[in-house]
């Protein structure tokens, strides 16, 4: 079973809504809002722990937590896997390919 702790979650203020939303790059479609932060947390990560046990239990995919996943720090060119790891997490939070990421990044320099 797949721990849904274990994903990569981020937790903003969000000014349009007076409250904090907690967001999870492999689920972009969830999100929970909460006046108090750590409960903003809490409640998303319930709620993808509801999908996740759902997903599983009808046999489809779960997503694998980015954390989890292996990364060879390879993509034409080296660079860390810390690194690589975190533009993919960038990449996935703003719902585009790695490639495009790194390349949009590259062309502003």
């Amino acid at each position: 079973m797949t721990d849904a702790r274990h994903y990569s979650y981020r937790v903003l203020w969000s000014g349009d809504d007076d409250e904090f939303v907690a967001t999870v790059a492999e689920f972009p479609s969830l999100s929970w809002l909460h006046s108090d932060q750590a409960k903003a947390l809490r409640g998303l990560v319930n709620i993808v722990s509801d999908v996740v046990a759902d997903l599983e239990a009808n046999g489809d995919p779960v997503p694998e937590p980015i954390s989890e996943r292996r990364f060879s720090g390879k993509f034409n060119i080296r660079v860390p896997e810390s690194l690589h790891r975190e533009l993919a997490l960038s990449a996935a939070q703003e719902g585009i390919s790695l490639n495009r990421l790194v390349s949009d990044r590259l062309a502003r320099s």
